[in-house]
């Protein structure tokens, strides 16, 4: 059934306010760089973890600290290094000798919104630390099982550039990632801007827009954002397309796709669509929705072929081809 959008209008406009509220504070920091905010925003909305990646100094972590700083919960980062062991993310046990028990000593996994800071740099031990939490929202330390509060959100980030040091995500992991970005330099205006602000301005004081319970409120509102029937079948069109592309009508593509998107591609994209509808101030999500939305939640979840790694074809242009090419309701 209908829900009845004209009930919707108006929370979604006084939440459409709170996102402006808390875009007006990123930009105290952040110059340009609509694409990344967006997406944090989405993600934050969504529920999902972001992974980022680009080149050095295009203000990755400064995006992430500054989002951080306009919520009122806990926020942590860490540095990740070759030396870095799994108990230093989850935490571990310290036998106490008054009592004779083992204790649990939690480590930094335990916030809500946690920046694993250059995370290819950590070994696949490491990374993998992270899946659990992830996915099923808990730490599990010894034989007990500590559930994470709420929000729990990973923001990671990475260089593409580097291979002496780095350790590549597993496709595990990667597939937990709700979207996955790709950051490009500024333009011309955007650094001229960069250049004037940093030599003569500090930047202001960032105030705390959204608490817990806030956040919490904004999130409902995500998800009563309406999603009709034909979108739904729009969006498993297009990651069903992924895995079996001739069946789809596109059957130049078997050869260029090795593996395609899972399950989770589908709920992630609805769920992402719903809150970029949100973020543009509508109680209902358009085609358009998805469609800017999807090389972000696809990306990491097509894997090419090597006749299609051999005519330099990557996974964002196959994603596109199928944005292209499948029937838009």
């Amino acid at each position: 059934m209908q829900p009845d959008l004209s009930s919707l209008s108006e929370q979604v406009e006084r939440e459409t306010l709170t996102l402006r509220e808390v875009e007006t504070e990123l930009r105290k920091v952040i110059v340009g760089q609509d694409y990344l905010l967006d997406r944090l925003l989405v993600g934050l909305l969504a529920r999902g973890h972001i992974l980022i990646e680009g080149v050095p100094g295009l203000a990755k972590t400064l995006a992430v600290k500054t989002l951080a700083q306009t919520l009122d919960i806990e926020f942590r980062r860490i540095q990740f290094t070759p030396d870095l062991l799994p108990a230093d993310l989850l935490g571990t046990l310290i036998y106490d000798q008054r009592h004779g028990e083992f204790l649990p000593r939690k480590g930094p996994l335990f916030t809500n919104l946690l920046l694993a800071d250059e995370i290819n740099r950590a070994p696949a031990k490491v990374q993998s630390a992270l899946l659990e939490s992830m996915e099923e929202r808990q730490v599990t330390l010894g034989e007990t099982t500590y559930p994470l509060e709420e929000p729990f959100m990973v923001l990671a980030t990475q260089n593409p550039i580097e291979q002496e040091g780095t350790y590549p995500l597993a496709e595990a992991q990667v597939d937990r990632f709700m979207m996955k970005l790709r950051l490009d330099y500024p333009n011309r205006n955007e650094e001229m801007d960069i250049l004037n602000r940093m030599l003569v301005e500090t930047p202001g004081d960032i105030k705390p827009i959204l608490d817990g319970p806030r956040l919490a409120a904004l999130r409902a509102t995500c998800d009563a954002i309406y999603l009709d029937h034909k979108i739904k079948n729009y969006i498993l069109d297009l990651v069903r397309a992924t895995r079996d592309p001739e069946s789809a009508g596109l059957p130049d593509l078997k050869s260029l796709i090795s593996f395609g998107a899972s399950p989770r591609a589908t709920l992630f994209l609805a769920r992402a669509a719903k809150a970029l509808a949100l973020l543009r101030g509508r109680g209902f999500v358009i085609p358009e929705d998805v469609k800017e939305i999807a090389v972000d939640v696809l990306r990491h979840r097509i894997v090419a072929t090597y006749e299609a790694e051999a005519e330099e074809i990557t996974s964002d242009d196959l994603a596109q081809r199928l944005l292209d090419r499948i029937e838009v309701p």
